[in-house]
């Protein structure tokens, strides 16, 4: 609302232009001039917005990747999802962790690149993998401690294939190797980079059952200043719209060909009650609702892809394909 006039104001406006008091071609001009933007030697901004949002991008991939990597392993509800992405300096990283010994930062050699990048993994997280995988209900500890050998090997191996999820979501900006270093439990022993040195922190809000933390990966400037050009998210969706190569197309092929499915043959169904199935002797016939001369089903895993006939070859039971569910029919 500051920018209105009133009407007073207006009139003294009207009257220094009468007067020449006011030149409008020096407004103009005046208007004209660039603004001056601030910039702050000590905390240069060298990742751009767009760098950030395709970084956001290429790790909404890596948090699907690791919600079913744990969801699978740890055998319970897990969900990850992406909480922020933003710059900073790294000694504004470091700071933010916790002095303890219950601190988990995986240093990760982001190979073909010079350097490293870092996990960070709240210890609320930890203590709660480590408890799914030894048979515990994941519960949140009470009391914050140091980890045992025991339990440093376990989340290591948790770390090791985090590490190897990184893969595929960095697939379109360049192929990495990534390999879990070493692993610290204190901030102040993983000064990679010089403390005023910009950092990208990717924050994963991660929930496993009822415990919730956090996950950040921190992915230094200096680290990922080679491929900089290609974190912008022009690049990255011109390479996901990219037509499919034929040579694609045989590798997929290929793969699906090596696919193993679940196949079998329904002979035929009945309904019987509980009575008489607690009842069953050997010897005992159970007729089917399929006839002698009726097709058998055949499912490819829980779908019916295929009729077919009973019957031998070379002594050994087989069934004889007589018609295909084509897919428009289903």
């Amino acid at each position: 609302m500051g920018d209105i006039l009133s009407q007073r104001e207006i009139d003294e406006l009207l009257k220094a232009l009468g007067t020449g008091e006011l030149n409008i071609e020096e407004m103009k001009t005046a208007k004209e001039e660039k603004k001056i933007r601030v910039h702050n030697f000590l905390r240069p901004t060298k990742f751009a917005k767009d760098h950030l949002r395709t970084l956001s991008y290429i790790h909404e991939n890596y948090a699907r990747l690791v919600t079913n990597y744990l969801t699978g392993y740890l055998r319970t509800a897990v969900q990850v999802e992406i909480a922020t992405v933003e710059s900073l300096p790294y000694s504004d990283f470091t700071n933010s962790i916790s002095v303890s010994s219950a601190v988990i930062l995986g240093v990760i050699d982001f190979n073909p690149l010079n350097g490293s990048i870092l996990l960070d993994i709240s210890p609320s997280l930890a203590f709660t993998i480590i408890d799914r995988i030894l048979g515990g209900k994941g519960t949140l500890i009470e009391k914050m401690r140091g980890f045992s050998e025991i339990e440093m090997a376990i989340i290591e191996r948790v770390i090791v294939q985090l590490t190897n999820l990184l893969r595929e979501p960095w697939e379109s900006i360049i192929t990495i190797r990534p390999r879990l270093d070493r692993i610290d439990n204190n901030a102040q022993f993983a000064q990679l980079i010089n403390p005023n040195e910009m950092v990208a922190i990717v924050t994963l809000s991660v929930k496993i059952g009822d415990v919730e933390g956090m996950m950040n990966l921190c992915l230094p400037h200096m680290v990922l200043e080679p491929i900089v050009p290609k974190l912008s998210t022009k690049i990255w969706f011109s390479a996901i719209e990219k037509e499919i190569t034929e040579e694609t197309k045989q590798t997929l092929a290929k793969r699906i060909e090596s696919t193993e499915v679940a196949i079998k043959a329904v002979l035929g169904s009945n309904e019987i009650t509980i009575r008489d199935f607690l009842s069953l002797q050997k010897g005992d016939v159970i007729p089917l609702d399929t006839g002698i001369n009726g097709h058998v089903k055949v499912m490819v895993g829980n779908i019916l892809k295929f009729y077919g006939k009973p019957g031998i070859k070379k002594n050994r039971v087989a069934i004889k394909i007589s018609d295909v569910i084509r897919e428009e029919e289903t």
